[in-house]
């Protein structure tokens, strides 16, 4: 049987000698079939633009029904008619085009995917492959056959028959069997009994050890349990032996109810039908093969051959003979699946001996040297999934589209060999013809090789181009070679120009498909990554990794009854500190384009990315605006320049739920950052090495801009540039600027298979600022940061680690405190420790599940805060003790009377003068929150101490303390002039202070008066000018 690619190669030879006074002609239908290729055109298209083109031509447009799926079919009515069968359609291509009647379009592709399907599925053995092709053609072959004679033929092999052949080849796939059916829609009608025709049409049949079985193919699909289905078959069988035909026809067809009443008719008697009738319900019960029916009902049908012979084409029947016509090595194939390799002797892995008692299939041709080197005893032994240990990578798509171009690469490399080694031999015999005389030409004769080594491959190569005719010319290169050997010798060396052109235009088509799916189908993670990463990026996965964590952590110690351990339950490492401004300008570059942030809040993210974070992973702070930075410097200024100048450091930050995973998610890009940069730097190692490498030993010299292509940016930056470029395609890509697609080839082009963790890169920071906009907008979050940012006033937020200890107590208060802010969500202990360059960041869930107190515990508490609020409120106990007791020493009460003797007076001062404010507003109030216990002030409420002799005090130390503050700047001045200023400098500098030596100066004079200011003696000069000016 031809391949494909020497049909195409066949045709291509009859359009371009049909039109050889027309190239545009040929060159048409040649772009039509790489517009198809490139699926630009559907199979209906390819019909009606071939149609027209090769009008006038009918032999050319009934060739091409060779290339056509199954199903389709080309018919020549005459010049400006042509009709076109589909499966379930006829269309009619006229001059106008192509026109379909009205009804449900049909899914063509299906057919196509089914065949490819059945290819795939069977690549270790072809042969079942072209048994499957060969059923189809000589259906095909039947059907055009009974077209043409009209009525007068009848064809030998119907849908039932087809589809009995199918089932024979696909045995044990009830897949591809049940998806066959849907091919034949007359396949599942039958001559006999409804339930039976079902039951023997929905069946696969196979042979094992030349004995008839059949097992179900559809039972999977059905909606009754075997059991209960065969019960129901049963039934049905039982009730027909009563029925009329007009009953039976209720359950099937007029074919199925005239089987069996003639069966009826021609047995005469009730008991033999019913007999009949048994022989179908054991059969339908699998309790007896096909052949062992045949056998039974040989007694009531053998009589009648017309019933009889009915009853086998419909049973499958002949399908026995059949098979018993192939040679009897076929028969051995099934004895040699029945081996049981497993239990043979092994050579590694892969390999198995075949038994001694194992027959060996005849094969003729074999030398004595053949049988000395070639293999009869080692089989190879596949390792299926379920016996191995190995896992192996399914082909991805991209990668099977390599395949296919490979394996039409070689098909044609296998024909255009043939073709030459042919043309070889037989310009060797003419090159000795020449060399003869006439006599000697004609008695000239060549063996079966033809002047070669081999017969069979001179033998193809003439088949392939004369077709039928090839046992003709091979008779007459054997017979007269001298007359015929030229003509051949000319017809293969023009089918060799022509497919070498062909082969061009092929190899075209090939390479820009490898270049497009090559990086494609190396990347294997990529596939998958996509998918797998948008998961791992949620909240909620983040939060179930620390959680899952935590709850293994309690379970094993109640099972250990021991006490929760304490410690970090993740540890991520920033191991480049300089990686974080490329993941600062990248988020704040989204946040920038975000419409729905306002813009306070980007402000605010802006001191998280760039002062916020670097100080907490004790990194250089990053660049603000000059109005943002003043503003940041009155309301974030923390004290971390200590802390990155230490070796060993930390910072301590408890954190909710929104913090942690903002955290993780930038953990996570900062290390695909990293990642990315690396692979660019061993990617630069590499490309210097290979240009050191060419100079060494090539003595070629390469620039880095030597390409004009590259300097006009036609192609791939260099390989410097890569990691920048990268950041460039992630802002366009995140500006809408890129598609995802162009975005993930650029990817792959630059950092080939490492390019996948950057794929989600867009979706990655997208979480980042939808993270930072909880932070910055939520109570719950600013409440967080505003708690760390106080605390570390008070060195409770980290420090050195060789003085941790000594900021124990604070660090545990604010731990408290957090804790009581978070009550409602999970608190996170977050520790950025720096240690030896690289930064580690432990997350430690804590436990805020505590016991509540008490009712004693909350009512004495409740009476206490009643106690503290009011000021009169005193028991009379404690008042008695106090009068018998006083906790006062006496000169501290002389004291306060002493003061509230002269308050007194001073307020009676202030009422008399009509100055006196409202006393309301003098009281500080303050209020406590029951559920946290936090005393907070009432708003508009205040109050102030001072001292009695403050400013009496404050003028007696007026003078000494302004005189000290003078005299410690008067002499940093001087110290500061002695050391930058020079004699002729102090003296310039005066006389410019008088106004002398000056030219250019309005006329003026200028006097220096002396005096005294806060006790201290300063010079004070006045300017007085001429009388056209004013003086100041």
């Amino acid at each position: 049987k031809k391949s494909p690619v020497e049909d195409a190669l066949s045709y291509l030879d009859q359009v371009k000698l049909q039109f050889g006074n027309q190239p545009h002609v040929y060159n048409d239908f040649l772009d039509i079939m790489k517009e198809f290729k490139s699926q630009c055109i559907d199979t209906p298209g390819v019909i009606s633009r071939v149609s027209q083109l090769f009008k006038g031509h009918p032999d050319l447009i009934m060739g091409f029904n060779t290339f056509l799926p199954p199903g389709y079919k080309i018919e020549v009515q005459t010049n400006d008619l042509v009709n076109v069968t589909t499966p379930g359609q006829i269309h009619h291509i006229t001059p106008h085009g192509i026109t379909v009647p009205n009804k449900v379009p049909v899914e063509f592709n299906h057919a196509i995917s089914y065949v490819n399907k059945i290819k795939n599925r069977f690549q270790g053995q072809p042969n079942i492959y072209k048994s499957f092709l060969e059923i189809l053609h000589k259906y095909q072959k039947e059907q055009r056959n009974a077209k043409e004679a009209g009525g007068s033929y009848t064809p030998a092999l119907t849908e039932q028959e087809v589809y009995a052949e199918v089932a024979q080849l696909f045995k044990n796939q009830e897949d591809l069997l049940s998806e066959f059916g849907q091919f034949l829609p007359d396949a599942n009608s039958s001559p006999f009994m409804p339930d039976w025709g079902e039951r023997c049409c929905n069946n696969v049949k196979y042979v094992k050890n030349n004995v008839f079985f059949e097992q179900p193919s559809m039972r999977a699909c059905s909606s009754t349990p075997p059991k209960q289905n065969q019960d129901f078959k049963k039934l049905k069988l039982m009730n027909i032996k009563d029925s009329s035909v007009a009953e039976s026809g209720k359950h099937g067809g007029g074919t199925e109810s005239l089987f069996f009443d003639k069966v009826r008719k021609a047995l005469r008697s009730a008991e033999a039908y019913d007999n009949f009738l048994r022989c179908l319900i054991i059969f339908n019960e699998e309790i007896i093969s096909r052949a062992e029916l045949v056998q039974l009902v040989v007694p009531f049908l053998g009589k009648f051959p017309e019933l009889f012979t009915w009853f086998k084409n419909f049973l499958g029947y002949k399908e026995m003979s059949h098979l018993e016509r192939y040679p009897k090595e076929r028969a051995t194939e099934g004895i040699a699946m029945e081996i049981d390799y497993a239990s043979c002797k092994r050579l590694g892995s892969s390999y198995r001996a075949l038994p001694k008692s194992y027959q060996l299939p005849k094969c003729t041709g074999r030398t004595s040297l053949c049988n000395e080197v070639l293999n009869d005893t080692w089989v190879s032994f596949p390792s299926w999934s379920e016996d191995s240990t190995f896992v192996s990578s399914k082909k991805t798509q991209y990668e099977e589209h390599m395949y296919r171009c490979e394996d039409e690469r070689f098909e044609l490399d296998v024909v255009l060999e043939t073709n030459l080694a042919t043309i070889r031999v037989l310009e060797a015999v003419q090159k000795k013809l020449s060399r003869m005389s006439a006599e000697e030409q004609v008695k000239f004769r060549l063996d079966n090789t033809l002047g070669g080594c081999s017969e069979i491959i001179h033998r193809k190569a003439i088949q392939r181009i004369y077709g039928d005719k090839a046992l003709d010319i091979i008779d007459g290169l054997k017979k007269n070679p001298a007359v015929s050997v030229p003509i051949v010798l000319k017809r293969l060396k023009l089918k060799e120009e022509e497919w070498r052109e062909a082969q061009r235009g092929f190899n075209k088509i090939w390479r820009e498909q490898n270049e497009k799916y090559y990086l494609k189908s190396l990347d294997h993670q990529g596939i998958n990554f996509k998918q797998n990463d948008t998961k791992v990026l949620r909240s909620k996965t983040l939060l179930n990794d620390i959680e899952s964590i935590f709850d293994e952590r309690q379970e094993q110690a109640s099972e250990d009854s021991s006490t929760s351990p304490s410690g970090p339950h993740l540890t991520q490492t920033y191991e480049d500190r300089q990686i974080l401004e490329d993941a600062a300008a990248l988020i704040v570059h989204h946040v920038k384009r975000q419409s729905s942030i306002n813009k306070e809040d980007k402000y605010k993210i802006k001191q998280i990315i760039y002062h916020f974070i670097p100080d907490m992973l004790f990194s250089q702070r990053g660049v603000l605006s000059d109005a943002e930075e003043d503003d940041d410097e009155e309301d974030m200024d923390l004290d971390e320049g200590r802390l990155r100048s230490c070796e060993d450091a930390y910072n301590l930050f408890y954190v909710n739920n929104n913090w942690y995973i903002f955290l993780r998610l930038h953990h996570t890009l900062c290390s695909r950052l990293l990642r990315l940069y690396a692979q660019a730097e061993r990617q630069i190692e590499e490309d210097l090495r290979e240009r050191e490498w060419e100079r060494e030993v090539l003595g070629l010299k390469r620039d880095k801009n030597d390409n004009t292509a590259v300097q006009l940016r036609l192609k791939e930056p260099n390989v410097e540039d890569y990691y920048s470029v990268f950041l460039e395609m992630v802002r366009n890509l995140l500006d809408g600027n890129m598609e995802a697609s162009q975005y993930e080839d650029s990817l792959r082009e630059m950092f080939t298979i490492h390019a996948y963790i950057a794929f989600t890169m867009d979706k990655l920071i997208q979480n980042i600022v939808r993270q930072l906009q909880h932070i910055v907008s939520e109570e719950i979050c600013v409440q967080v940061t505003e708690l760390y940012l106080s605390e570390s006033s008070h060195s409770a937020t980290g420090g050195s680690l060789l003085t941790q200890s000594s900021r124990a107590p604070a660090e545990v208060s604010y731990q408290r405190k957090a804790e009581q802010l978070m009550s409602d969500e999970n608190c996170f202990k977050l520790m950025f420790m720096k240690n030896r360059g690289n930064v580690q960041l432990t997350v430690e869930l804590l436990d805020t599940e505590e016991n509540s107190d008490g009712p004693m515990e909350i009512e004495c508490w409740s009476d206490y805060v009643v106690r503290y609020l009011s000021a009169d409120f005193t028991s009379p106990d404690l008042r008695e003790h106090l009068s018998q007791k006083p906790v006062f020493l006496p000169r501290n009460l002389r004291r306060i009377r002493k003061c509230q003797h002269s308050h007194e007076s001073q307020e009676k001062e202030v009422k008399d003068s009509g100055r006196k404010e409202n006393a309301d507003s003098m009281k500080m109030e303050c209020m406590f929150k029951l559920n946290s216990y936090k005393m907070v002030y009432v708003f508009k409420s205040e109050d102030y101490m001072y001292r009695r002799t403050a400013l009496l005090r404050a003028h007696q130390s007026h003078e000494r303390v302004s005189t000290r503050l003078h005299q410690r700047f008067h002499a940093w001045t001087q110290r500061w002039v002695k050391e930058h200023v020079t004699r002729d400098m102090a003296a310039q500098t005066s006389r410019w202070l008088m106004g002398e030596g000056r030219e250019g100066l309005v006329p003026c004079s200028t006097t220096c008066d002396p005096q005294i200011l806060h006790f201290q003696r300063i010079n004070k000069y006045r300017v007085q000018y001429g009388s056209s000016h004013k003086s100041p």
